[in-house]
């Protein structure tokens, strides 16, 4: 029984409904993050529920590059403008782009398609234990007392399990650039398709640049570490719910000048191929804790 479940998914669920300001302009809240900065996985996720507000509902997102350009003040409001860049025979573009204190934080292009038939492959999904076998990130950040430990606990909608295990205050002692990690929202939801694949892009902002800090030897409580996502890709090839449990087969094939870069394929229990993603981030490691190379 994960006592917070509910709670946290409702105020996530919250986060991402949007007030309508006009046709194409939208305004939302976010979740009041330790040390008062937006998290970037939730402002994806608005900026893709914004862009989705003015397609039609039988077009359904498929791709999105978005650029973060300063940070968010997670106590102010963020406005969501979308831009009508095509409306075509089988897919929809829009630009969507995010304003607090009258500047971008976030820039996005999203393309959206109806749906059609066509060649189909895909790699096969690795072997991996069941979500089940893995312990419950829930489990882990309830051992922590931290801030940060304890706002996910409490108000992340998310249940992150990592095969190799968590690096929120351990290190990796092997200093790989892969990780596997099954992730879902902590509750069933009754949600628009569009919803669920806006809680994926939220999803991944909290695992993508894992395999970069295990390559270096660093947790996410290492002291003096920065980090900040940069951008963030995402393709969705097959439909999927954020609420059933997705693995993350993940690797980072390159981090130099301060910056690292993850990739992800993204598969549902049942070995379908659903997703992909790639970010960069920046990376600030003290230099104690960088991996001999």
């Amino acid at each position: 029984m994960d006592p917070h479940a509910h709670a946290a998914v409702s105020a996530g669920i919250a986060a991402l409904t949007l007030r309508q300001l006009d046709d194409t302009r939208f305004e939302g809240d976010s979740l009041p993050m330790p040390g008062g900065r937006v998290f970037g996985g939730q402002v994806l996720a608005q900026a893709l529920i914004a862009a989705g507000h003015t397609v039609d509902e039988d077009r359904a997102l498929h791709s999105m590059h978005g650029y973060f350009l300063r940070p968010g003040d997670a106590s102010e409001s963020i406005t969501f403008e979308v831009e009508v860049l095509r409306d075509g025979r089988s897919f929809t573009t829009r630009r969507t782009h995010a304003f607090q204190k009258g500047v971008p934080i976030l820039s996005m292009i999203s393309s959206f398609q109806q749906e059609q038939t066509g060649p189909e492959h895909q790699p096969p999904m690795p072997d991996a234990p069941a979500p089940e076998q893995v312990r419950s990130g829930v489990e882990v950040l309830s051992q922590f007392p931290s801030p940060a430990a304890s706002f996910w606990l409490t108000q992340g909608p998310f249940d992150v399990r990592h095969v190799e295990g968590s690096i929120f205050a351990v290190a990796d002692a092997e200093h790989r650039s892969r990780q596997m990690t099954w992730l879902r929202v902590r509750e069933t939801l009754d949600v628009s398709d569009v919803v669920h694949r806006a809680l994926l892009t939220f999803g991944a902002d909290q695992v993508m640049l894992e395999p970069a800090l295990r390559r270096h030897g660093a947790a996410w409580s290492t002291p003096s570490m920065a980090f900040a996502s940069l951008d963030h890709a995402m393709w969705w090839h097959r439909p999927a719910r954020a609420d059933e449990w997705l693995l993350f087969v993940q690797d980072s094939p390159t981090a130099q000048g301060g910056r690292g870069l993850s990739h992800a394929s993204i598969f549902a229990q049942d070995g379908r191929l659903v997703a992909s993603t790639s970010q960069e981030g920046m990376l600030r490691i003290p230099v104690t804790h960088h991996a001999q190379t």
